[in-house]
């Protein structure tokens, strides 16, 4: 059944029988791309991780009336919000880390810019242009993979900008390659023992570029409360390590889950 995002204010209650709004580009996907009528039922998430299955009433003038026939919770989100502070990666691969770390879990995405990040930005239109494109990527990562929410791509900001938010979260982790003794391993076990005590544990990941952090930043991070941590023996491409690391959080988190 086909799954789409819907505005809060196109929700006109949330009890069986009420209705719900479709507009914008949502409206011409469902008519003209999936060829859909009247009668047959979809998904829509208002983005609180609330699911209602509706069926179609009517085609109106760039809208579509439904109505709702089943209200349910959307429980993929997972136990911790993790933001990740990812490093502008050039080409396509910002693209493909945004993709796959919204299907993976992630809360929000703040790109950044660091001493080695090779792709430079121009002025505030440019930043406004960039995230637009990167938080379409978002929504359509997160209707294709049944996210409760949709996770924010946030505007670029500098480095140093970024690690001054460190001590908002529970646990802020920085992947350094010449960090030798903490593992990520070591640090979410130590970790989830204090977890139990958060309404909502929060995680940040900062992630470095292609040619990784410098030792400056590393040490600004550490010191603003960034734990560096080793990834292993083996230097991973910047769109590996963001992914590797947070399959590795979504695992043991969920796991953890499982088990209570």
């Amino acid at each position: 059944m086909s799954r789409f995002f819907v505005e809060k204010n196109n929700i006109y209650g949330d009890n069986t029988g009420d209705k719900i709004i479709i507009t914008g580009d949502d409206y011409n996907h469902i008519k003209t791309v999936l060829r859909c009528k009247v009668g047959e039922t979809l998904i829509l998430c208002d983005g609180e991780k609330n699911d209602f299955t509706v069926r179609i009433d009517a085609f109106e003038a760039n809208r579509i009336i439904t109505t709702i026939l089943h209200k349910q919770e959307n429980n993929t989100e997972p136990l911790a919000s993790v933001t990740l502070f990812q490093s502008i990666a050039k080409g396509e691969k910002m693209d493909f880390i945004i993709q796959k770390c919204v299907e993976l879990g992630v809360k929000s995405i703040v790109p950044v810019v660091t001493e080695r990040t090779v792709v430079r930005l121009g002025d505030g239109k440019d930043k406004i242009k960039k995230r637009e494109r990167w938080q379409r990527i978002a929504l359509e990562a997160a209707k294709q993979c049944n996210r409760g929410i949709i996770p924010q791509v946030e505007l670029p900001l500098m480095f140093s900008e970024v690690i001054e938010k460190a001590n908002k979260f529970h646990l802020s982790m920085i992947p350094y390659e010449r960090e030798k003794d903490f593992t990520l391993r070591y640090v979410l076990a130590d970790f989830k023992k204090k977890m139990l005590g958060y309404k909502k544990a929060e995680i940040a990941i900062f992630i470095g570029p292609e040619g990784g952090f410098s030792e400056k930043e590393v040490e600004a991070g550490t010191k603003a409360g960034l734990i560096p941590i080793t990834l292993g023996p083996r230097v991973l491409r910047t769109e590996t390590a963001a992914l590797a690391v947070l399959s590795i959080i979504m695992y043991e988190l969920e796991a953890m889950e499982f088990a209570e």
